[in-house]
């Protein structure tokens, strides 16, 4: 029987994944699994039993990645559940943008008690006009699961797209309209487009990359959209630079003080993934996830460990290795397997950074006598027995 706890509260949906074989707890403590959310786990003590990690989401800025690591706890996320919910916030951000929508609703509001409110409405109006979409250019900088999205979208609304991404996938490729002009220099996008709309992760090489450079190529028309992580845009140069009439808005989905309340920025309350059925996407995911390492040793999805998939076991046993990506590793597995007279049927070892997996399948079973002599094995982290 597995156990596992939710830090968070997750759908339902994804919690129906688990069969009779799971059973929830209300910690960590003798927990093989955790589903989580946004609760900071960084000063969280992780027990010996903790095997796997499930973020019901894509960022992981909440988990201690090299520590879950150096434990041999894999943490899974999940790209791609929540894309549509994301997409559909940043196109609504685009309409908003465009047009002075918000502005137009808050003085119908002000003019409630107003009994000649729908007179006034046609005088006032002009002062809420703003642009169409259609015929505009839109620049889609990183074409992952939800650029993809909204990138093809746009298409279909009549928008002039622009799309780079240096490191796009070949899924991604295939899914993306061939109507979307792909170019190799993010400036390109930066000088021409009327709209900029940014979804990469946030790493050392993206954070603060649409910064002062960035925003004085921009038209002085320009809206930006950041639903992806707040730290990719300088968000002071780009208040700044609305204060000076170098770009026309700023949409951003993460509140903050630099932002909130500011002339030209339009901050939404971090609604992007937050619709029920990205809710239950996610969790669906996660769990699927988390199933299949525990069940099987499969990982897919992880990012703190490399993507390794053998499917079901059909030999008499197989375990898991989780060990430091060094040299020499699979001979020592195989010449102590050997000395147990323990065959290997097959065998799949994938690296990541500094760290690797390996997956065996054996002909017989191990014994405990043999997981604890793969244990000692130098660089070793974790053996696991899945059959």
């Amino acid at each position: 029987m597995y156990q596992y706890t939710c830090l968070n509260p997750i759908s339902k949906k994804g919690l129906n994944i688990f069969d009779s074989n799971y059973r929830i707890i209300e910690d960590m403590d003798g927990a093989d699994a955790v589903l989580v959310r946004s609760a900071a786990m960084h000063d969280m003590e992780l027990p010996e039993s903790l095997l796997a990690i499930a973020r019901a989401g894509a960022g992981v800025n909440n988990i201690p990645l090299d520590k879950c690591a150096d434990q041999g706890i894999v943490v899974f996320n999940t790209p791609g559940a929540n894309a549509n919910g994301v997409k559909e916030l940043v196109i609504a951000g685009m309409l908003l943008a465009s047009r002075d929508i918000i502005g137009g609703v808050e003085w119908v509001k002000s003019e409630a008690e107003n009994p000649d409110v729908k007179k006034l409405t046609e005088k006032k109006k002009k002062a809420f006009a703003g642009h169409e979409i259609e015929g505009k250019k839109l620049g889609v900088i990183g074409l992952g699961a939800i650029g993809r999205l909204v990138a093809n979208v746009a298409i279909e609304l009549g928008m002039k797209v622009y799309g780079y991404d240096p490191f796009i996938s070949v899924d991604a490729a295939w899914n993306l309209s061939s109507n979307v002009h792909h170019v190799t220099d993010v400036n390109e996008i930066y000088s021409k487009c009327d709209i900029i709309t940014v979804h990469v992760p946030a790493t050392d090489s993206t954070k603060g990359m649409i910064g002062k450079d960035a925003i004085g190529l921009m038209k002085d028309h320009a809206i930006l959209i950041n639903c992806a992580r707040d730290v990719l845009v300088d968000e002071e140069e780009a208040v700044k630079a609305l204060s000076e009439h170098r770009i026309a808005k700023y949409v951003t989905d993460f509140p903050n003080p630099t932002t909130a309340g500011k002339e030209g920025v339009i901050v939404i309350p971090h609604l992007g993934a937050s619709t029920e059925e990205a809710e239950d996407n996610c969790a669906v995911m996660a769990a699927k996830e988390l199933r299949n390492y525990l069940e099987n040793g499969n990982i897919v999805n992880s990012v703190n460990y490399p993507n390794c998939d053998m499917g079901v076991c059909t030999t008499a046993g197989r375990i898991a290795i989780m060990h430091m990506n060094k040299k020499g590793m699979i001979g020592r597995y195989a010449a102590l397997l050997g000395d147990e007279n323990i065959n290997i049927a097959d065998l799949t070892d994938k690296a990541r950074g500094q760290y690797a997996y390996s997956l065996i399948d054996l002909e017989n079973p191990v014994t405990p006598e043999v997981v604890k002599k793969l244990e000692s094995l130098d660089d070793v982290i974790r053996v696991r027995v899945i059959k």
